[in-house]
């Protein structure tokens, strides 16, 4: 079952027009063409709409696909995973279990040393806290994934 959104109206305001698109509306951001898909420095990614950590960059994998990939979120708790069979494909819909916000899907063609996953996720419907930024954004909690990865 899909999980209310926040306000529309404060989220209109609060988030860029390509933001509100993927995360409210389910739209997909271009290809190559976002702000992580080529981004490895160590930190924390959350979800644009309810801050909550969904993703750390020790689990972020070069696919090729033009979107970050993960290889797992931080807990299977975070996400929820619903059919998609849109544009005549079956695929899995990946939505933050918070928010409700679309992050994109899950595909079974990751690295099998990672578990085989693919969590291949819009930017848009990201933010990035980098590790040294972690602790002072309130996410510090979490530095103990990232430590071997520093």
């Amino acid at each position: 079952m899909r999980k209310p959104l926040r306000d529309d109206q404060e989220l209109r305001q609060r988030l860029t027009a390509r933001q509100y698109k993927v995360a409210v509306c389910g739209a997909t951001e271009p290809p190559f063409r976002n702000e992580y898909c080529d981004h490895w420095a160590p930190g924390i990614y959350v979800d644009i709409i309810s801050g909550e950590p969904l993703f750390i960059s020790a689990d972020k994998f070069e696919s090729g696909c033009g979107w970050p990939a993960f290889s797992k979120p931080i807990t299977d708790a975070l996400l929820d995973q619903l059919p998609d069979d849109s544009y005549g494909r079956a695929r899995i819909e990946v939505r933050a279990s918070g928010s409700g916000a679309h992050l994109g899907h899950v595909f079974q063609d990751g690295p099998l040393e990672r578990g085989g996953q693919r969590y291949c996720i819009n930017s848009a419907a990201l933010r990035f806290i980098p590790l040294e930024g972690m602790e002072r954004e309130g996410y510090g909690a979490w530095k103990s994934l990232l430590e071997a990865e520093a």
